[in-house]
């Protein structure tokens, strides 16, 4: 590699994490259906054009931004399990639990961009899927090890017949599983995301006020129903 071409590929390299970090900026006043690549150029004193040969549309633009915050939020959780002894399995729901919601209250915008309502005219590529499972591969990783250590206890009943097809997707994230385990893994996941949905779009306001404290018993409880022992 030259040395002229090193050189464009940092300022490249640059501009494009200035880019990226002024579509932040716009997601938390503009909303995701607000993201223009106009303004962004016009933010950083680009002509339109210019911008182009970074991103070539808004839908370009708001991939990274997504890919980037799947992978932010699934490091956090990777890094935080992984801290946890391999056979507390409750503690390591816990920590993945709590290192998700620390990532979504400090990143609202970027959490409602994930979980949010979609956005109008935007269909996610499938270079999005691999940093989309990274949280969910850690989840499904706990009960995975959990159900081959014994430790834990799924419903007795197996879930109808006709979810068999809704569960094949899941089954690569918990592999040797049996299903109605893998269900009541869904209700917990469930209740994981729907407690920060909740929180992060307010919908707590005077209702909680010991936000942390509620939402570590909600998750204990998850994880009693989930079926790991105390």
């Amino acid at each position: 590699m030259t040395a002229s071409r090193s050189a464009r590929e940092r300022v490249r390299a640059e501009l494009t994490r200035e880019i990226t970090d002024i579509a932040r900026r716009q997601l938390a006043t503009e909303g995701a259906g607000g993201l223009s690549l106009r303004a962004v150029a016009r933010e950083m004193g680009m002509v339109s054009s210019a911008i182009y040969r970074y991103f070539p549309s808004r839908d370009d633009l708001l991939t990274t931004l997504i890919i980037d915050a799947y992978n932010a939020v699934g490091e956090a959780v990777e890094q935080a399990e992984a801290a946890c002894p391999r056979d507390d399995f409750r503690a390591r729901w816990m920590a993945a639990c709590h290192a998700l919601r620390d990532w979504a209250v400090a990143h609202p915008h970027e959490y409602a961009l994930l979980y949010g309502s979609p956005v109008p005219g935007y269909h996610a590529p499938q270079d999005t899927v691999a940093a989309r499972v990274r949280d969910v591969a850690v989840l499904g990783r706990i009960v995975s090890d959990a159900w081959s250590a014994g430790a834990l206890t799924p419903p007795a009943t197996d879930p109808p017949a006709e979810l068999d097809a809704d569960v094949a997707g899941l089954r690569e994230h918990m592999p040797g599983v049996p299903d109605r385990a893998i269900w009541q893994a869904v209700l917990s996941w469930t209740a994981l995301y729907g407690w920060l949905s909740f929180e992060v779009f307010g919908q707590f306001t005077g209702t909680l006020q010991h936000h942390r404290s509620a939402f570590d018993h909600a998750m204990s409880l998850a994880a009693t129903t989930l079926g790991l022992a105390q």
